[in-house]
């Protein structure tokens, strides 16, 4: 076991966990954050996203105790958040979401672009999100959103 003491959504957690346990296992298996979705475990998606010390990262391939020390912040830790709001409508307004799977992920990324002072052109959105597929929408209404959401549209 190793020790991990970590803040996630604003929460501090001080815990035991085996050194093999994944971020996104911890975050849904032990502290019920379901919002992180999973589908290729092998950071090629972006659907599993959180922001570690404001970076995005893939938790499929991040270990739990890699995060000691450090702030963590998953979907629902940015829920009640102005950003939030200003994300989901959006997505909405350009018809961003279908099945929604991606999404958590998408906006996890947009957070960081715009914790680090937003104000992306296109090619840099396109670069940014490089990391995050979505099977359903393609991806003019993504980038249509995310322009608004950084403030270049």
């Amino acid at each position: 076991m190793v020790r991990m003491d970590t803040v996630i959504n604003g929460t501090r957690f001080d815990r035991e966990v085996e050194p093999n346990v994944l971020l996104f296992d911890f975050l849904r298996d032990e502290l019920g954050l379901t919002g992180t979705n999973r589908s290729c475990d092998v950071q090629v998606c972006g659907s599993c996203t959180v922001l570690v010390d404001g970076l995005p990262v893939s938790s499929c391939t991040f270990l739990a105790c890699e995060a000691d020390g450090s702030v963590v912040e998953t979907i629902e830790g940015t829920c009640d958040s102005d950003f939030y709001k200003r994300a989901e409508s959006a997505f909405v307004s350009h018809a961003a979401v279908q099945c929604g799977f991606c999404t958590p992920g998408f906006v996890m990324t947009l957070k960081a672009i715009v914790q680090d002072g937003g104000g992306a052109d296109e090619a840099q959105l396109r670069h940014s999100l490089s990391g995050n597929l979505c099977r359903c929408t393609g991806y003019r209404s993504i980038l249509d959103a995310a322009a608004e959401i950084v403030g270049e549209q």
